[in-house]
């Protein structure tokens, strides 16, 4: 687990919006630009890092309860997907890092990722 200024500092992050939510803590990560993915393999309580800028990942990040979004490779958010982010109470970052480059800072430091979770309940169950 790790707090989502943590992630801004690792990352170097531009905040977007959300400054006020930068002391949640985050106990996932997931990466994918497929919105489908993120639906089937991400749970509650994860930053989700992709380089997919449009309003549908707002919307998907808030049916799968992800807690903040980090865009990679220098993507930002239009004006009306930081209107939406901001309704939803969902943190919006960016960073300059590819995707592969910021997940293993993340992984490096500790944050796991939700299929390691969720190969663990499978595992369980």
């Amino acid at each position: 687990m790790m707090h989502l200024s943590e992630i801004k500092e690792l990352l170097s992050c531009n905040v977007f919006c959300g400054e006020e939510f930068l002391n949640m803590e985050i106990q996932f990560a997931c990466a994918s630009d497929l919105m489908s993915d993120v639906l089937a393999y991400s749970r509650a309580g994860a930053v989700l890092m992709t380089g997919l800028a449009n309003i549908q990942t707002i919307h998907t990040a808030f049916i799968a309860e992800i807690e903040a979004i980090v865009f990679v490779r220098g993507r930002k958010p239009d004006d009306r997907m930081i209107e939406a982010a901001i309704l939803k109470k969902l943190p919006l970052l960016g960073c300059n890092y590819s995707m592969y480059e910021a997940c293993g800072i993340l992984y490096a430091q500790g944050l796991v990722s939700t299929m390691e979770v969720l190969d663990a309940n499978l595992k369980d169950g």
